[in-house]
């Protein structure tokens, strides 16, 4: 029997949140489920029985090994400052706590640094053991591929180099129970038999990467080419997009809506590049932005000394648009006079410089965009009434982002790409409770909002880790939800009736406010090793506030 003894497991059982209310269960920022072994029975026997049982064995090896290697990066946060071998046990315990099998360690000697490494361990209760039995009998080749894939995947994350685990009895074969061991790939004389499974398989790549191709070929002639600034497939922008597409092909004036930080400017540049005027210029303006004097002699240009200060002759933004398109963004903010030459523009196709008689003539696509209602600003007198119905001869409403929940994934994913690559910085990906926090987020500021809270993501994550919510929100968001978590009986305990309970014994026990914290920031620490990250990720707060608190004591004191 083993003399190696795993640590309190305390720490892991209280990273598993149940929310019922919102069908969800958290293990720390990973989303988890609670699955039917009689299900993943069932995947098992149409794999073997649809790819035969090589690539059946190949998919749920390579299943585990994935599983494995983002519970390596749970436990190297949870426990880190303790020591070695502490750590590692995390592995094992979250595969007992998810409910895989039951591990005992037998031997294990291990040195992240000189990359050795040996491990042997038995397995009880194994899932995969009991249901290849219940579906095919009794076989004479071991069969807990996604556990032996998990195992090989957690310690190679762990180890940062792959070590492979064999299972050399199978309680599948008629053992008592399964024996696994683990060392470097290259200290296994027949690894070249086993690593192929760990590999994914060239013919069944070849096929889903031209089922891919079928697919974006298939969506490229329905809906044309998506210029790559524009990213969505959710249904409010594809008709937004739709619309841009059809009327690319034309010269008909576009008015762009919706709220500030939809992204307009990327609609009328996507416009643009779909259209036959793609070779020409695309200028920009914000009139919002200029001063009420300067907007007539920035929009049509000037000649020299029509007013003091007028030295040379200049062209305005229509003249450098000219074969291109011109975008107007905010053009609710334009004076009542200027409104009277650009709808001049729009009949006429012709200007005058500020200080000339000569009438220019102009070849300019316009594409107009603003955030408030034009028909209000009408009504009050603030807007020309024949501008807007011109205007409004195609209106385009971009969606919100809180519209565009579909969208926020792949977003996310292109501006890590262009943040990594602005900060020359790498991050592993964004945890499932940090999306789905942004899923739910409200998005006043849209998608602008969304790129400030990305970057600064990305720049507090540690290089390589995972961005969580603590990286993403300057305060923590309360989901508005009870949470369930397991007990030390393993029965499901609520934390607002464990909550409300703990306060009482505290006041009971006559323990200040002061020394409470105190205490339990003592605690956190002490349960970290002295790791400061990680005793914030124990208090449920944020390493800043942590400091705060600590130099707050230290000023007390």
């Amino acid at each position: 029997m083993s003399t190696i003894q795993y640590p309190q497991d305390s720490d892991l059982r209280s990273l598993v949140r149940f929310c019922a209310e919102k069908g969800l269960i958290w293990l720390d920022e990973s989303r988890m489920i609670l699955m039917h072994a009689a299900a993943l029975a069932a995947l098992r026997r149409e794999l073997i029985e649809s790819l035969g049982i090589d690539q059946a064995r190949r998919i749920l090896t390579r299943m585990g090994y994935a599983s494995g290697a983002r519970d390596a990066e749970l436990a190297k946060k949870v426990r880190n400052g303790k020591c070695i071998k502490d750590a590692f046990a995390v592995g094992p315990q979250l595969h007992m706590l998810e409910g895989s099998v039951l591990v005992t360690p037998v031997s294990l000697e291990m040195d992240v640094k000189a990359g050795t490494f040996y491990g042997e361990f038995l397995w009880d209760n194994s899932y995969e053991a009991e249901i290849h039995i219940r579906e095919f009998g009794h076989t004479d080749h071991p069969v807990c591929w996604m556990q032996i894939g998990y195992a090989s995947g957690y310690t190679s994350a762990f180890m940062g180099r792959f070590i492979l685990f064999k299972e050399v009895d199978c309680a599948a074969t008629g053992s008592n129970q399964c024996r696994i061991v683990g060392k470097p790939v290259e200290e296994w004389p027949d690894a070249a038999e086993h690593t192929p499974y760990y590999e994914a398989d060239s013919i069944l790549s070849h096929m889903l990467e031209l089922r891919g191709q079928v697919d974006a070929l298939r969506a490229t002639l329905e809906h044309g080419q998506q210029p790559p600034n524009l990213i969505g497939s959710s249904a409010g922008f594809r008709h937004a997009y739709d619309l841009i597409n059809k009327a690319a092909t034309t010269q008909v004036s576009v008015l762009l809506l919706g709220e500030t930080g939809v992204g307009k400017e990327r609609f009328a540049r996507a416009l643009h590049d779909l259209s036959r005027r793609a070779a020409g210029p695309f200028v920009a303006v914000n009139c919002a932005a200029l001063p009420h004097d300067l907007i007539e002699s920035e929009l049509f240009g000037v000649e020299k000394g029509a007013f003091t200060g007028a030295h040379a002759s200049r062209a305005g933004k229509f003249e450098r648009a000219e074969g291109g398109t011109l975008f107007l963004d905010e053009v609710g903010e334009l004076p009542l006079a200027a409104q009277a030459k650009l709808l001049r523009v729009l009949q006429e196709g012709e200007i005058e410089r500020l200080g000339d008689e000569r009438v220019r003539k102009i070849n300019v696509r316009l594409v107009a965009a603003t955030n408030v209602d034009l028909q209000a600003a009408v009504k009050a007198g603030r807007f020309r009434s024949d501008l807007y119905y011109r205007l409004n001869v195609y209106p385009v409403r971009i969606p919100p982002l809180r519209d565009r929940i579909a969208d926020i994934q792949p977003m996310i994913e292109a501006m890590l790409q262009r943040f990594g690559a602005l900060h020359d910085k790498r991050v592993a990906g964004i945890t499932d409770k940090a999306l789905r926090a942004l899923r739910g987020y409200s998005w006043p500021g849209n998608i602008r909002e969304l790129e400030n809270i990305i970057e600064r993501g990305m720049i507090l994550t540690p290089q390589n880790e995972w961005i969580e919510i603590e990286h993403l929100f300057a305060e923590p968001q309360d989901f508005g939800v009870n949470q369930q978590f397991v007990d030390n009986s393993g029965g499901l305990a609520d934390a607002q009736c464990a909550t409300e309970d703990l306060c009482k014994r505290i006041v009971e026990a006559g323990v200040g406010l002061d020394d409470l914290e105190e205490a339990l920031i003592q605690h956190a620490v002490r349960e970290s090793g002295g790791n400061l990250s990680g005793a914030a990720r124990l208090l449920r707060i944020t390493r800043p506030q942590l400091n705060y608190r600590l130099k707050k004591k230290d000023t007390n004191n």
